[in-house]
């Protein structure tokens, strides 16, 4: 029996570890309808798909299992819209969010407090495993992206050696940096970080 995706807790992104780990290339991504498919008369069962999901997203069903985790996942309460909100070390989903970096040095002569994320859009995060931003810091803290793919001067800058980082300005002066990727697992550890900075 085929592999199965429970698109609940899939960030369904075309750059899917199981995609690429995929020996028969059973797992796709259609252009067309913007979603990941399986074709099932190439799914040869192997489990890969499964162990390089970091949502747990994918089974691998064999017998009659395949029937329970289909209904499994049609019981699953989470929506696929809970997971598409800003978040720590993922790919950034609110646009308005992921500025260039001629605005990030406008914005950093400013007064108000302001965190930066300086992440690169090849090495993000599953969406599932990531912390949702507004979750981390206080209401009214300016909260922008910036990917570093295109912007790799600001990570010599600031002397980042280790991306996704947070970057916390106030007063138009930088304050602190966390560096790292830190998952849901990890909250508690990233927020007392967060508040030693007042954010």
């Amino acid at each position: 029996m085929p592999a199965i995706i429970n698109f609940k807790i899939c960030d369904n992104a075309s750059e899917c570890d199981s995609l690429a780990v995929c020996p028969n290339k059973a797992i796709s991504w259609n252009e067309t309808k913007n979603t990941l498919e399986i074709d099932e008369s190439k799914c040869i069962s192997c489990g890969l798909c499964a162990k390089a999901c970091l949502a747990g997203a994918i089974k691998v069903a064999t017998g009659a299992d395949f029937e329970f985790i289909k209904q499994e996942f049609e019981r699953d309460t989470r929506k696929t819209s809970d997971l598409f909100v800003e978040r720590f070390g993922a790919q950034s989903t609110d646009r308005s969010s992921l500025i260039s970096e001629a605005y990030f040095q406008s914005l950093i002569t400013k007064k108000d407090p302001m965190v930066f994320e300086l992440f690169n859009s090849n090495e993000t995060m599953c969406l599932i495993k990531s912390i949702p931003v507004r979750d981390l810091f206080k209401k009214g803290i300016l909260y922008n992206k910036v990917d570093t793919e295109s912007n790799q001067d600001l990570v010599d800058q600031y002397k980042i050696k280790e991306l996704p980082c947070l970057l916390f300005f106030e007063n138009g002066k930088l304050k602190d940096k966390i560096e790292g990727f830190f998952g849901t697992t990890q909250k508690e550890t990233l927020l007392n970080k967060i508040k030693k900075n007042g954010f």
